[in-house]
């Protein structure tokens, strides 16, 4: 058994760490952003200071959008493995850079080439997984490195607080630079490789069991035919919906420690508290709709649901005034975005071949963008309202709104298929 499963160390594995500390530094700025020293060491102070912190966010992600686009392109022509080194590389430099900072407009460009250099993980984790794993391992195997999407950010946020509070937040970005020169890149130089015929400790029992046609092929195959995912109109139903769950799920985790400190009235701690927590509902919509996605095949329903259940969270954060609650919702809605997250990416693979899954990917990943803009609008509108979430909040509800109509145009489709093509019960854990 353990001869036939040795990509879910050499490629689970390395991603998850990917992604456990890439997320870390991705969204870390969320905590950092609370640390008066910081804020007043880079000038965002005044008036218009939540526009300048919503900017932060807003240049790393316009940066980790577009780059999407560039970096799919260049993984399917030179591969994931070694655009994964080279980007890892250029994103510790930008986290040391970033340490060193003494004014805002430096900090400003040390996240832009950030955002470029972490554009790469969307394509190279879709690319490693098309290439690595069987059709039916795919909700489990895009779960594992989901796993640290959000483990992440929930170790990490009280890892910054603990960092910060006893040295400095300067500290913070050397921390987690090194984090990546000593555990991710060498894990990607010395495990993964772009196939599994390439690497010299796949058995030919597990290369057999990664390639094997699986009973639901024709159900695959008709999802989109012999076209191009381009052509593919329930492709750009998940490529609108992943510009929702992007401008939703940044707008709430950037700014979530700052509602949680400023509008709640929370100590640090319970801000910590429930920011990890907020990831671990991230965490918990994953693997759920990883396991839920594998069994009833209907990924469309599901993100649905979970548009439905984001609006119904965000409304109860707005009108209950019970702290705690509010601040639960709020990370509950998150976390519901994590799960439309986790779908689209499903989609990802299940829309595009092998060939081109890292162009589909850039696409999916360009979408990152709308996080910046969402982060930099609700930093605007409290400068407008006087320091208020409110009006904000009612913003993401609205877009939430947004997510569940696209679905709901292709949920019939989807249900006919299931109908046309069912998988029999004893086939699914072969």
């Amino acid at each position: 058994m353990l001869k036939s499963q040795k990509r879910w160390f050499l490629i689970a594995l390395p991603i998850f760490f990917f992604w456990f500390f890439g997320q870390i530094d991705k969204v870390g700025i969320s905590v950092i952003q609370t640390d008066p020293g910081f804020l007043k060491a880079l000038g965002m102070t005044g008036i218009d200071k939540n526009a300048k912190i919503g900017l932060l966010s807003f240049v790393f992600t316009i940066a980790y959008g577009v780059s999407n686009l560039f970096w799919g392109f260049i993984i399917d022509k030179f591969g994931a493995r070694k655009t994964a080194i080279a980007g890892l590389f250029v994103w510790s430099l930008t986290m040391f850079s970033s340490g060193l900072s003494t004014t805002y407009e430096a900090f400003i460009i040390s996240r832009i080439i950030l955002g470029f250099s972490e554009g790469m993980m969307i394509p190279v984790s879709g690319k490693f997984i098309s290439a690595w794993f069987n059709k039916r391992e795919l909700g489990r195997a895009q779960a594992s490195w989901l796993t640290g999407n959000y483990l992440g950010p929930a170790i990490g946020a009280v890892i910054l607080v603990l960092v910060i509070s006893s040295l400095h937040w300067h500290a913070a970005f050397f921390i987690l630079a090194g984090f990546n020169l000593v555990i991710n890149i060498p894990m990607f130089i010395f495990l993964t490789r772009n196939t599994p015929e390439e690497h010299p400790w796949v058995s030919n029992e597990e290369l057999a069991l990664i390639q094997r046609p699986v009973d639901f092929e024709e159900y695959e195959k008709g999802s989109n035919g012999n076209k191009n995912f381009i052509q593919d109109y329930r492709f750009w139903i998940v490529w609108f919906g992943m510009l929702v769950c992007s401008f939703l799920f940044f707008g709430i985790s950037i700014w979530l420690p700052t509602y949680l400190i400023e509008a709640k009235g929370f100590a640090r701690e319970g801000m910590t508290s429930i920011t990890s927590l907020s990831w671990l509902f991230a965490l918990g919509f994953v693997l759920i709709c990883g396991f839920l996605a594998d069994k009833t095949r209907r990924p469309s329903l599901m993100a649905a649901i979970l548009f439905s259940l984001t609006v119904i969270f965000l409304t109860t954060a707005v009108f209950v005034p019970n702290a705690i609650i509010a601040g639960v919702c709020m990370g509950l809605a998150m976390g519901c975005q994590g799960g439309v997250f986790h779908l689209s990416n499903m989609f990802l693979v299940k829309y595009s071949t092998q060939e081109t899954a890292g162009r589909a990917a850039g696409l999916i990943g360009f979408t990152n963008l709308m996080g910046g803009f969402s982060s930099y609008i609700m930093g605007w509108l409290r400068d407008s309202s006087g320091g208020s979430f409110t009006t904000s909040i009612f913003m993401l509800i609205i877009t939430a709104l947004l997510g569940l109509i696209a679905y709901l145009f292709s949920i019939k489709e989807e249900a006919t298929e299931l109908r046309a093509v069912p998988l029999p019960p004893q086939k699914i854990n072969a």
